[in-house]
């Protein structure tokens, strides 16, 4: 596999998918206004895409194990540029609400079979770089995402957004004829344990996102079947070595506080920049777009360095970066929506490069055969992790109604900077496990 063809075109995939993701916040009150439903209502065709996307991640990173990966791209992909078609055509909310739930299941297939294919057959000496320029796909879809979709819904309404994702169909002769042949190893995989940790996952999002006792306790009890099914499952779809392994662990929850941090920070930005400073949709994403843009260009670089000095310093040099950013916001806010601009100049390069070096040393410290799952459950702690960020912030700002709408902003920024400070902690733990595991072996 030719890899310095491969990946950037890969990546290419990764900014239409992510940017899926994004395009849709800046059109909803079009899509309510539209189809004349309420914001509650409304809200699933964001938070229903990224419940199902981070469960799909997952299946398609298990799946790849035992199929090939250029097969189950193939599936991914096509069933998301025949979703966006549905979309496109659909006049109802069902009809968009059911073409975005497709779409989540086909684009899932996308972020962990990238990482996927990085660390299967790219040598460890190039790996970092492969992994940030897959990286700056994303990144750069965070950013543009809002700036394409407001124009998109302005010029053709919210149905061009789907429109755009068919450019999907595009990629998929020509990642087939690039990808590796790889034959079937004959498919094993834990229907039970993926029906469980779907159910345990959407209930307990559901259950913060609407304040769902009900769902909660389908959420927890889904946790101790699944719990169970593991000890008895002779190969489940969660492994529990990966459960046991620390540094794995650790990996996960510093995933987990990065994502948090980045879909708070994306949502937060727009309101802001809105609510503070009323700017329009176009010029919220003009303000985030330097960031993003820079962190596409300067990303690969540290790709270069993270192969050459390895992960740790930047894993943990990226978390003070954020630190300063995420502080510069709080304190500065109420000042000039330029505060909002540069905070996401530091923010965005360091976020990357923290999901760089994450799945850089996922791929290190677990075994070959480990390394599909463990990526897998890598990108869920993610995706659950803004998902559960999103929810909370709007709980948050929901029940701060009574101050000061600066101030309202600044005291969840203020939070932030305290959950970053636990990422930096659980950093600094992480290093300490593999200097242990390294002495004792």
């Amino acid at each position: 596999m030719n890899d310095r063809i491969t990946i950037p075109i890969w990546a290419i995939g990764s900014f239409l998918v992510l940017m899926n993701t994004t395009m849709f916040n800046v059109s909803l009150p079009s899509i309510i206004t539209a189809l004349h439903i309420d914001a509650g209502l409304g809200s699933w065709i964001v938070s229903g895409y990224s419940i199902v996307f981070a469960l799909s991640t997952i299946i398609f990173s298990r799946l790849s194990d035992s199929l090939p990966i250029r097969s189950l791209l193939t599936t991914g992909l096509s069933i998301l540029g025949v979703s966006s078609i549905i979309g496109y055509m659909a006049d109802s909310f069902f009809l968009i609400l059911l073409a975005r739930l497709l779409q989540a299941c086909g684009a899932g297939a996308v972020p962990g079979l990238g990482m996927i294919l990085a660390s299967r057959y790219i040598p460890a000496e190039r790996r970092g770089r492969a992994i940030t320029v897959l990286a700056s796909g994303s990144i750069l879809a965070f950013g543009l995402g809002p700036v394409i979709g407001g124009v998109l819904t302005q010029v053709m309404g919210f149905h061009g957004l789907f429109l755009i994702i068919c450019l999907v169909f595009v990629l998929i002769p020509v990642l087939w004829k690039l990808l590796p042949k790889e034959t079937s190893t004959g498919l094993q995989f834990d229907f039970a344990g993926a029906l469980l940790t779907i159910v345990a996952t959407a209930s307990l999002l559901i259950a913060l996102t609407q304040l769902s006792l009900f769902f909660l306790l389908i959420g927890i009890a889904a946790i101790v079947a699944n719990i169970r099914h593991l000890r008895q499952k002779e190969k489940p779809f969660i492994h529990p070595s990966l459960l046991s392994h620390a540094g794995y662990r650790k990996l996960v929850i510093i995933g987990f506080y990065a994502f948090i941090l980045n879909m708070s920070n994306l949502f937060l930005m727009p309101l802001v920049l809105a609510q503070v400073f009323h700017q329009s949709a176009a010029a919220i994403g003009l303000t985030i777009f330097p960031g993003a843009i820079l962190s596409s260009i300067v990303i690969p670089f540290i790709g270069r360095l993270i192969d050459k000095y390895g992960n740790f310093r930047f894993l943990l040099g990226a978390h003070f970066f954020l630190f300063l950013s995420i502080l510069l916001t709080a304190v500065l806010l109420p000042q000039s929506p330029i505060v909002i601009l540069l905070a996401y100049v530091l923010f965005a390069p360091s976020l990357s490069t923290i999901t760089s070096t994450l799945s850089n040393e996922v791929s290190q410290i677990l075994p070959k055969e480990m390394i599909g799952a463990g990526m897998g459950l890598l990108q869920l702690s993610q995706f659950l992790g803004g998902s559960f960020a999103v929810a909370l912030c709007g709980l948050l700002l929901s029940w701060e109604k009574n101050l000061p709408v600066q101030l309202a902003f600044q005291s969840l920024f203020f939070l932030l900077a305290l959950v970053l400070l636990g990422a930096i902690v659980m950093v600094i733990r992480y290093r300490s496990t593999q200097q242990a595991r390294t002495f004792s072996a």
